[in-house]
C-alpha cells in the first residue's frame, strides 16, 4: 500500500473530491482524518471508510478560524503523534454565470479571500508542524490557469491565489524536508458541484445541460473529463514516496484538456 502507516488530514473531507480523495488515502493504508464545517456530511464519510476497515475520525472544524484550525492539529498530534499529509479541497463559495463588469466588489472577492485565507491558515499551520519533524506533503486542487474563459467571476484568480501560495510553500518548505504539490483538475462531471457549475453555464449559453455536457470534454486529448476518482489516485501517488522527488510542481489530472 503507497500510504501505510501515513497519518492524513483532508480538509473538505465532506466534499466530492475531499470525500474521494479520503477513501483513496485510506485504501492506501493512511489513517485519514477528514475536517470540515458540515459534519453529517464528514460522518457518513467516516462511516463508509470505517466500514472498509480503515481507521478513520471526523471533525468539524471551520478552515477561516484560525484558533480552530490550530487547535484541531494539536489534537490530531497529541493522539497520533505526527501528521505525513495534508490535502485541501476547500470550498470558495465562488459566484459564476455572471459577467465581471456586472459582479458586485463583494461578489468577486469573496472566493478569492476564502481560498487565500484557508489555504494558508491550514498550510502554514501544517507546515510547522512538519518541519519540526522534516518531512510530509502538502497537496491542494485547482482548476489551473484558466484560459479566456466568460462567467467565472473570482474562481480563476482565486485558483491564481492558491498557486502562487503554492509557490511560496514550495520555496521555503522543501529545503526542510516537507514536499508541496499542486494538483490541477479541469472539472469532475460525477460531482454535484461540477454539475451545478456546468448547468450554470449552460443556461448563460442557452444550450440544454446534456449537450454542454458532451462539449465541455470534446476538446481533451482523451475526449473527456476526469472522474473524481481519477483525481484521488493521482493525490494517492502524489502523497507517496512513489513520488518522493517531487515538489514545487502543478500536476495536471485534465484528460488532456490542458497541454502542458
Amino acid at each position: 500500500m503507497l500510504l501505510e502507516n501515513k497519518n492524513a488530514i483532508i480538509f473538505g473531507a465532506g466534499g466530492a473530491i475531499g470525500s474521494a480523495v479520503a477513501r483513496a488515502f485510506a485504501r492506501e493504508g493512511a489513517s485519514v482524518f477528514l475536517a470540515g464545517r458540515t459534519l453529517p456530511k464528514l460522518n457518513a464519510v467516516a462511516n463508509e471508510i470505517s466500514a472498509a476497515g480503515a481507521v478513520v475520525e471526523a471533525a468539524q472544524v471551520n478552515a477561516l478560524d484560525e484558533e480552530a484550525v490550530e487547535i484541531y492539529l494539536d489534537s490530531v498530534i497529541e493522539r497520533v503523534g505526527a501528521i505525513d499529509i495534508l490535502f485541501n479541497s476547500i470550498g470558495m463559495e465562488d459566484i459564476q454565470g455572471m459577467l465581471l463588469v456586472d459582479m458586485r466588489l463583494e461578489d468577486f472577492m469573496h472566493p478569492i479571500i476564502t481560498a487565500a485565507r484557508t489555504q494558508f491558515l491550514t498550510a502554514r499551520a501544517v507546515g510547522r508542524r512538519m518541519i519540526q519533524k522534516g518531512s510530509g506533503v502538502i497537496l491542494t486542487i485547482t482548476a489551473g490557469p484558466p484560459e479566456a474563459i466568460a462567467h467565472i467571476g473570482g474562481f480563476g484568480p482565486a485558483c491564481g491565489a492558491i498557486e502562487g501560495l503554492w509557490r511560496g510553500f514550495a520555496a521555503e518548505l522543501g529545503p526542510r524536508g516537507v514536499r508541496v504539490i499542486c494538483l490541477r483538475s479541469a472539472g469532475s462531471p460525477d460531482t454535484p458541484d461540477v454539475q451545478q457549475t456546468f448547468r450554470v453555464h449552460a443556461k448563460v449559453m442557452g444550450v440544454p445541460f446534456e449537450d454542454f455536457l458532451a462539449e465541455v470534454g470534446s476538446g481533451a486529448l482523451l475526449k473527456r473529463l476526469p472522474m473524481s476518482a481519477e483525481v484521488a489516485n493521482v493525490a494517492a501517488m502524489m502523497a507517496s514516496n512513489r513520488a518522493s522527488a517531487m515538489t514545487g510542481t502543478f500536476v495536471s489530472v485534465t484528460c488532456g484538456s490542458r497541454f502542458d
